[in-house]
């Protein structure tokens, strides 16, 4: 119940505070946000399909001129020609009507600067006469060989056929000259009846300025989907042509001559241009696929040409975005001046309150080592001081039994009554510790009692650490001895790892032990001589669980494979070891150790002999020992002869071999 009710209480009074007056802030501010970005939101919205549809009309209706001048000017230069009767203009000589025809090309260039060449047939058919006028001071000024001129027309000999035909055709001849150039191919006749056909190369380049002007883009194409005017260059030098975009076929397919509607499409024609170099894709952004944008169309009388006209739907809204961000940040200035005015306001008392949550959720996780500030002289500050009372006896009390087991018993997690537990149990004893006590009292009297408390603490510390990292548990201390067990409290996970873990741990306390042990011997301090241990492991079935009476109890396991663990610990010395496990552990975990058997021994209450293994090493060690020889030899212990000890000298509790 009470960690029930800790869990409710999850805000201070100065956070609740703060939530009210920033829900208050946000919801006024915030709805007067949203309403003007609404209401400003619509009206931008009608005014940029407005203007979308204004541009794409303005910028068809320019196209329309240009071409519809360009058309109009050659057709008078072909009408010209054809009433001189000249049929091979660029060849005649002075004088005669070819000539005069020449100089009509030539004012037809002077008039009319952006046209480069013109190509005109009289008779449309296969036997008429074709010729090539060409603007030299075009081609000149740009750095341009006039001979392309021949070459372009001559290659697309075709669109003159079809403009003889009765059709009017409208190519992009970029690729050609590598500057903004069309080809109008138009159908030709006279007064006579007399029919032919004409093209015409002019530079785009206003065109194709005006299309690309503003937030605004425009683009033209024809029939065959080929972009003919576009803003980025690089689209028409490769010559381009979007025939498979989806957007643009849908365009072609409608019935309408002009129409607007929002649309998602690539309108940076991506997918159409050249794969970059590695370096020009170091540099690019990363691309964005599609957009939604607000599309205007006019479809032209020229060539089944095109005119597509966009803007970006993000744009149109960048200033109300950009108004309603302002608005935004406004919001948050105000509330940052709120909060900071009711937390310096609430802190006197939510700090406080919050520092002792924080202190009972320590306590009841365990760590009792809490240093709680006073504030004030008032009810928080005398809960404050009671609070660190409470914690430093805590504390106290936290040295006196497990920790780990008593938080968990705390939480609920060990419950009160005995359970069966699969659990290995740990005993280990200072050899000739009576002795040590001895000269103890013999060299400091009456200090004896402090330096071997100071001594045995020392040694215990470092016994303890290794079975809590091992994620052991000490049960008690018999003196100088260690009674700890695994999985009976919290377990590894299996019983296997519980007791590779508890070997694991009086490996790590004989490494422990050895640097003790060394640096007592550079000392050689009478108050602080060295330590050798024994250690026995067993595993099996015991019964776990907090045992006691009302005044006192303390969490440990009882049950046979206890007491043999304690009496396999004993064998320690006379068999010179320093940790033995029985078999039951061996089975366990003897493929993961270096181990080496030693005789059976019969125990008393057991009527089978007992395997017991020595302990060298883990299998998987790079370094320390590899036979029980190696253990003995680093350790300081002589090798006993088992034929001449007697192990049922002290107490009738062991025989070796099962012999009397």
């Amino acid at each position: 119940m009470d960690k029930d009710r800790q869990d409710k209480v999850k805000f201070s009074i100065g956070t609740k505070l703060i939530t009210i007056i920033s829900i208050i802030v946000i919801v006024s501010l915030g709805s007067i946000t949203a309403l003007v970005s609404w209401m400003v939101r619509e009206d931008l919205r009608i005014a940029a399909e407005d203007n979308n549809f204004e541009a794409n009309r303005r910028a068809a209706e320019e196209t329309e001129d240009a071409l519809a001048n360009m058309r109009a000017a050659s057709g008078q230069l072909v009408y010209m020609i054809n009433t001189l009767g000249a049929q091979s203009a660029s060849t005649a000589s002075t004088g005669s009507a070819a000539a005069k025809a020449q100089e009509a090309a030539n004012f037809f260039f002077l008039q009319n600067p952006r046209a480069a060449a013109f190509a005109y047939m009289i008779n449309g058919n296969d036997h008429g006469a074709r010729e090539v006028l060409v603007n030299r001071e075009y081609f000149l000024s740009r750095e341009i060989d006039p001979s392309l001129a021949q070459t372009y027309f001559k290659d697309n000999e075709i669109s003159l056929l079809r403009a003889a035909g009765g059709e009017t055709v409208l190519l992009n001849a970029a690729p050609v000259f590598t500057r903004p150039v069309l080809a109008l191919f138009f159908p030709y006749k006279d007064q006579g009846g007399q029919s032919g056909a004409g093209g015409v190369l002019f530079a785009s380049e206003k065109l194709v300025d005006s299309f690309g002007f503003g937030t605004n883009q425009s683009f033209l194409i024809n029939d065959k989907c080929d972009i003919l005017i576009h803003s980025d260059f690089d689209l028409l030098r490769e010559g381009a042509n979007a025939a498979g975009l989806d957007f643009i076929r849908g365009i072609q397919e409608s019935q309408d001559r002009n129409k607007q509607e929002l649309i998602n499409a690539d309108f940076n024609f991506a997918s159409l241009k050249p794969a970059p170099t590695k370096a020009q894709a170091e540099l690019m952004p990363e691309p964005q696929g599609l957009t939604l944008y607000y599309t205007a169309f006019t479809k032209l009388s020229f060539g089944g040409c095109i005119v597509i006209t966009s803007i970006e739907y993000n744009k149109v809204f960048e200033g109300i975005t950009a108004t309603t961000r302002r608005n935004i940040y406004l919001t948050i200035a105000v509330l940052f001046i709120s909060v900071m005015f009711i937390w310096f306001f609430s802190k006197t008392i939510s700090i406080p309150l919050k520092e002792l949550a924080s202190a009972a959720k320590s306590i009841e996780g365990g760590q009792f080592e809490l240093h709680i500030q006073s504030r004030g002289r008032d009810e928080i500050g005398l809960l404050g001081s009671s609070f660190q009372k409470m914690s430093s006896a805590l504390r106290i009390f936290g040295r006196f039994t497990n920790r780990e087991i008593a938080v968990r018993a705390m939480r609920g997690e060990i419950k009160p009554g005995g359970l069966p537990k699969h659990a290995t149990i740990f005993f280990s004893d200072i050899r000739g510790f009576t002795a040590l006590s001895e000269n103890f009292t013999k060299t400091f009297g009456d200090g004896a009692s402090d330096k071997i408390v100071f001594w045995l603490n020392n040694y215990l510390t470092g016994m303890v650490e290794c079975v809590e990292k091992t994620g052991g548990a000490v049960d008690k201390f018999i003196g100088d001895a260690v009674m700890a067990h695994w999985g009976a409290a919290y377990s590894a996970g299996s019983p296997e790892k519980d007791a590779f873990n508890c070997v694991n741990a009086a490996l790590m306390m004989r490494l422990v032990l050895m640097k003790l042990n060394e640096e007592r011997g550079k000392t050689s301090e009478p108050g602080n001589p060295p330590i050798r241990i024994g250690c026995g492991i067993n595993t099996g079935i015991v019964t776990a669980g907090q045992i006691g009476s009302d005044l006192r109890m303390e969490y440990t396991v009882i049950g046979d494979p206890v007491n043999l663990a304690s009496r396999v610990e004993a064998l320690n010395k006379p068999l010179g070891t320093d940790i033995l496990i029985t078999e039951d552990t061996w089975h366990l975990v003897g493929n993961k150790l270096i181990t080496e058997e030693m005789p059976p021994v019969t125990v008393k209450g057991k009527e089978k002999p007992v395997r017991i293994f020595a302990v060298v090493n883990t299998s998987g060690a790079e370094t320390g020992p590899r036979t029980l020889a190696e253990v003995r030899n680093l350790l300081g212990i002589q090798a006993p002869d088992l034929s001449k000890v007697n192990l049922n000298a002290e107490e009738k509790k062991y025989k070796i071999g099962g012999s009397e």
